[in-house]
């Protein structure tokens, strides 16, 4: 298997399967391109040992992605239905373990597993704190990220990448303008 390509990696689930997606050179890349990138994003969530990397999968996710990044971007009222739509294809269990209560995933069909989990995390993220859902705020970039940072006000995908490239874009602005 391929080392995971992506330039921003553990976010929580719902945002980590939106950022499957990301800009290259100004070119939009897709891991989940095929059932060897779902085995790369598995193996990065830790699923590969729960769930298959195979074409139902594949597609499942991609829709959970969908209806995700609809919800995310756009309006939950005009996006809810897609994200329920995956929701419907599992359920969370209560258990008695030896260690006491628990909880456990159930799902229709082991395929729907990986997308139902991501919708999942998307409602515990909205539960938590919706307003600390983001998208970067650099405008060639498509990633997602939870801050988690103490004020809040965190706003790009990594101030490395591009909080720098919009540093670099104001001062040559405003070197431009003198």
């Amino acid at each position: 298997m391929s080392a995971d390509p992506r330039p921003l990696t553990g976010e929580p689930l719902a945002l980590d399967l939106l950022n499957t997606t990301w800009m290259r050179e100004g070119v939009l890349q897709n891991l989940l391109d095929g059932t060897d990138g779902l085995a790369v994003w598995l193996t990065a969530n830790g699923l590969q040992d729960r769930f298959t990397a195979d074409a139902a999968t594949l597609r499942h996710t991609l829709r959970a992605r969908d209806a995700i990044r609809a919800a995310v971007d756009g309006s939950l009222a005009e996006s809810a239905a897609a994200v329920d739509e995956v929701l419907a294809h599992g359920r969370i269990r209560p258990v008695l373990t030896a260690d006491g209560p628990g909880e456990q995933a159930e799902f229709t069909d082991p395929a729907w597993g990986p997308a139902w989990l991501a919708a999942r995390n998307y409602l515990e993220l909205l539960t938590a704190a919706p307003d600390r859902i983001r998208a970067c705020a650099h405008e060639n970039c498509v990633l997602h990220f939870f801050d988690t940072s103490r004020n809040g006000t965190r706003r790009w995908c990594r101030m490395s990448v591009c909080g720098n490239r919009a540093k670099a874009s104001r001062h040559y602005a405003k070197g431009r303008e003198d």
